[in-house]
């Protein structure tokens, strides 16, 4: 599974992208995954992915992924999105 890190998702996770090993998993567990993964900021007064992870919204496959208990495969790519600011 793909997993892109936008905004303050990547700033939160130190990379971009990044391919985790998961398979048939769902949505809630592969965010409770990154959660643990990343509890601290990676850098000074940067953000944390529980914080971060709790304000954005996710795209499965480019598509609105609301449903935390959907079934995720090995194939899919998730999209981790802040809110963004700007005008």
């Amino acid at each position: 599974m793909l997993i892109r890190y936008f905004g303050a998702a990547q700033a939160a996770a130190g990379m971009a992208e990044e391919r985790l090993d998961l398979d048939a998993v769902t949505l809630e567990t592969v965010l409770a995954h990154l959660t643990a993964r990343y509890p601290l900021p990676v850098r000074v007064g940067g953000p944390a992915m529980p914080e971060v992870i709790a304000r954005s919204s996710f795209l499965l496959n480019e598509v609105a992924a609301r449903d935390r208990g959907r079934v995720l495969a090995a194939d899919d790519v998730l999209d981790i999105l802040p809110p963004f600011a700007g005008g």
